[in-house]
């Protein structure tokens, strides 16, 4: 079987604007991220045939359901035919969700010291760590083996692990992936394709 994995973000969030952590909190899409979800959507369309020949799984956080709502209309697909997952959530950074940086570093600066922007996520003390979350990557991925053509809505972070999972890379080379909220992702034969609306006239 030749399978296809188009592994899109959400859109901007209010938070994001605001340098905050989400982790697994929550907060809505921007005028900004609600215009690039369905800038995306309108790509993907044009790269897949039949919207319903295809298994559409989402996270459960309200950013990825309400970027899924905007996919679903532009695709003309059934908002429940989605799949919502618990596997692709986003990395739980426990107490420092909804903190920016310097929040975190006025408490917290002995765990982030020896730290840098692509790692530090996983000292937070009831955080999630690294190996935990590649393990649920490891087990959602394992899920969909049977699913020829598979959409999937998730998260920056989330989207690296998944991606570095699928191609075996080291814990560094995962963490310093792209994460663009203008850019989505096909895997297919174990490569992964950068596809982007801001270099496609669509």
């Amino acid at each position: 079987m030749n399978q296809t994995i188009y592994l899109i973000r959400h859109g901007e969030t209010v938070f994001n604007t605001e340098g905050r952590y989400q982790g697994e909190l929550d907060s809505p899409l921007t005028i900004a991220g609600i215009d690039q979800v369905k800038n995306i959507s309108r790509l993907l369309k044009l790269l897949i045939d039949d919207p319903n020949e295809w298994t559409m799984y989402s996270s459960p956080l309200g950013r990825t359901i309400q970027s899924t709502k905007i996919i679903c209309e532009t695709l003309g697909y059934d908002f429940n035919k989605v799949i919502i997952d618990n596997k692709i959530k986003e990395v739980s950074v426990g107490s420092w969700a909804g903190l920016t940086t310097k929040e975190i570093e006025a408490t917290w600066s002995k765990l982030i010291k020896n730290t840098d922007s692509y790692n530090w996520y996983f000292n937070s003390p009831d955080g999630e760590s690294y190996e935990t979350v590649v393990e649920r990557a490891s087990k959602w991925l394992d899920s969909i083996k049977g699913r020829e053509k598979v959409i999937v809505i998730s998260h920056g972070l989330m989207g690296r692990v998944l991606r570095g999972v699928y191609k075996q890379m080291d814990k560094e080379e995962a963490l310093r992936l792209e994460v663009s909220q203008n850019t989505f992702f096909k895997l297919n034969n174990k490569d992964i394709e950068r596809i982007s609306y801001e270099y496609e006239e669509f």
